[in-house]
């Protein structure tokens, strides 16, 4: 190919490369001559002192004629060199694509060729009775056609035609597997007339009523797995004569089912057939009836008829019980590390489903003691909303949890007198609950606890509706157990403060952490006079926008008065810092004046829309009313705009001998330090500040 290329090339004249070599060559050797000549004249010249002025000259010609040939040869390496490039590069890529398209086409044929020969391997191994390795190959043959077909490029009217005599293959194979299915597995009977059904029933039938059944339903039959050559495994049920028990005890019937099972398994049903096991579609079929005949026929007649027979059954009683346990505990840790944020609303009228249980005393008793004493019912009742939680949005999963203890505690509660150790085990099963609540969650999603202002809000409710309904779940229960009551822990109040602190922190940490930003966006601007510089305006823009952000984040989220504690919070972190900043400004001039003014009345205008703990707008008015119970520094902020301005006249007379609405919100000395930035040093302000004391 490099030949052809040169050929092709040197007849066009479009590369002369020898040519080039020759002039490159011939070009060096008058370099070298020259530079060997320009030297014994510098040395004649200047160290020898003989100056020859004709042969300076001559080299001065020989110098410009070697850099004419210079440039005559670079031109013709840029026009003629780098021409013939583009083309070979361009004839390059040609050549590229046509290798690819060649290499995909060998691919190609490749798969074909494996396909060949996977088929014809197939055939000799299908002839042979090589069941496995004929099955190896047709999947070999199966994955080259599946390259075939993904290659959409690759039209080939052969695939139809092969694909049809792979499908063909393989139910030829499952005809032969058929046949050799039937003859090598056999049932072996002692009776004939048994025999001569067996070849009507299905295979599955047949292992649940010839062999499986037996070993549940007769104790005197025993299970042995020989290995014999040429015919594999053999399973025999044997008459065990030493066998004298009327019905077998469960645990010897598992020790009997168990290998024959295992044996089933390792030999014939490992196979998958699709997504499933062999082992598993037979256990599809035979299940129902298999664990209705060991009910009916095993664990039924090992149940104890008295009480001598119970200690027989301690061990699968205890087993049972902390199974129980287990089951609720791995269930709650799982509802525990599900996502947060599918919420529930919860309403003051919400309540448990607490089960109604009768009291331990009656009900009779109670009123009769109700009746005779008239004079202690108080006429004025709490309101039923006194104990009630506030209306606010927890997580489903919550919900759940507390759904799972009161079906704990329930079961608990209803379990018969003789199983206190059972009630007890399950009542501290759900204190685990609960504790592992506490350890877990804040644990597990603790990035994204300080990360979402809106899961924080969440953990904060779901901690205040656990602490909530702690604090009477005990006492619906506690009756039924006196044991518990006696050592004290018939009750869950004991965790009711450690949840509550652990929703309060939570939402601590979220509320420090928007203060964090809070301030370090009002931290970049330095010179709050200047509005017109960018920096100072976004910063401002950008802490109202994060309280509007926050405001929309928690709304319907959050208890009313936890909402606007909340908020009220942010809100005056930034109005204190805006505050400070221009309380420390030394001169203001009645341009930046302005400018103050015009950013505190903003303020003082946007930030009571961030009060809106409720969808509804008209219900939000009244909140955004009363920023300034929300708001400490609201009153000094609002005074601040005014003196801001204000004259020197309107400032003393808000002061009013430190009875005024100024004196309220700031001291003599700060007052004085504004109307000096604010105002020049003349006499009217010397009197001014003579009245501010």
């Amino acid at each position: 190919m490099a030949s052809f290329v040169t050929e092709v090339l040197a007849s066009s004249g479009k590369l002369e490369k020898e040519d080039l070599s020759g002039k490159i060559c011939k070009l060096s050797r008058k370099v070298q001559d020259t530079k060997v000549e320009v030297c014994d004249f510098m040395k004649g010249k200047y160290k020898d002192f003989l100056p020859n002025l004709q042969d300076s000259e001559e080299l001065m010609e020989q110098v410009g004629e070697l850099s004419r040939e210079l440039d005559t040869l670079k031109n013709c390496i840029d026009t003629e060199v780098k021409q013939s490039v583009h083309t070979s590069v361009t004839e390059y890529a040609d050549l590229k694509q046509q290798l690819e398209k060649n290499t995909v086409l060998i691919t190609l044929l490749g798969h074909l060729k494996e396909f060949h020969t996977a088929m014809d391997k197939f055939t000799d191994a299908l002839t042979a009775m090589k069941y496995v390795e004929a099955a190896e190959q047709l999947k070999k043959a199966r994955d080259s056609m599946a390259f075939l077909k993904r290659w959409k490029d690759a039209q080939l009217p052969l695939l139809a035609v092969l694909n049809s005599e792979l499908n063909i293959q393989r139910e030829n194979l499952l005809y032969h597997l058929g046949l050799e299915w039937n003859r090598l597995v056999v049932w072996t009977l002692p009776t004939p007339p048994k025999v001569k059904g067996i070849s009507q029933t299905r295979s599955d039938v047949a292992l649940l009523k010839y062999i499986l059944r037996p070993l549940v339903v007769y104790p005197c039959l025993s299970v042995y797995v020989t290995r014999q050559e040429g015919d594999g495994l053999v399973l025999a049920l044997q008459r065990d004569e030493h066998q004298s028990s009327d019905t077998p005890s469960p645990a010897l019937v598992y020790g009997r089912l168990q290998p024959v099972l295992k044996t089933l398994h390792s030999h014939l049903l490992h196979v998958s057939v699709g997504n499933q096991k062999l082992s598993s579609v037979l256990g599809d079929l035979i299940w129902e009836e298999l664990s209705n005949c060991i009910i009916h026929d095993c664990l039924q007649h090992s149940i104890p008829s008295n009480s001598s027979q119970l200690d027989q059954y301690c061990t699968v009683i205890k087993e049972t019980e902390d199974k129980k346990c287990r089951d609720v505990i791995v269930a709650a840790r799982k509802l525990m590390t599900s996502k947060m944020h599918n919420t529930v609303k919860i309403c003051p009228e919400t309540k448990l489903l607490l089960p109604k249980l009768p009291g331990p005393g009656g009900d009779v008793k109670k009123q009769s003691a109700v009746k005779a004493e008239p004079g202690m019912v108080n006429a004025k009742q709490l309101s039923s909303s006194s104990m009630a939680l506030p209306a606010c949005r927890i997580s489903e999963s919550v919900q759940q949890l507390m759904g799972l203890a009161l079906d704990t505690l329930t079961e608990a509660r209803t379990a018969p007198p003789s199983g206190n150790a059972r009630a007890l085990q399950l009542f501290f099963t759900v204190r685990n609950i609960f504790q592992l609540y506490y350890d877990v969650v804040p644990t597990y999603h603790r990035e994204n606890l300080l990360k979402f202002p809106h899961l924080a809000a969440i953990q904060h409710n779901n901690c205040m509706y656990l602490a909530h309904h702690l604090l009477t779940l005990g006492h619906h229960f506690s009756a039924r157990l006196p044991q518990m009551r006696s050592e004290g822990v018939g009750t869950f109040v004991d965790m009711v403060p450690s949840f509550r602190k652990l929703g309060v922190q939570c939402f601590l940490d979220q509320l420090n952490v928007q203060r964090t930003e809070l301030l370090d966006r009002l931290s970049t601007a330095h010179n709050l006079c200047n509005l017109d510089d960018e920096v100072n305006y976004t910063a401002a823009s950008k802490a109202v926008r994060q309280l509007k952000r926050l405001s929309t984040v928690w709304q319907d989220v959050l208890p009313v008065s936890i909402y606007c504690k909340a908020m009220g919070t942010l809100l005056n972190t930034a109005i204190a810092e805006i505050t400070a900043k221009i309380m420390a400004l030394e001169d203001i001039s009645s341009e930046e004046g302005e400018h103050l003014h015009t950013l505190c009345q903003t303020l003082l205008q946007d930030a009571p829309r961030v009060f809106t703990p409720l969808t509804e707008e008209k219900k939000n008015l009244k909140y955004q009313e009363e920023v300034a119970l929300y708001v400490k520094k609201w009153g000094m902020f609002k005074e601040l705009a005014v003196v801001l301005k204000a004259n020197l006249q309107e400032i003393v007379d808000r002061w009013a001998d430190g009875k005024g609405p100024l004196a309220v919100e700031f001291s003599g000395s700060e007052v004085k330090s504004l109307v000096r930035a604010l105002f020049q040093n003349t006499e009217r302000r010397a009197v001014a500040l003579t009245k501010i004391k």
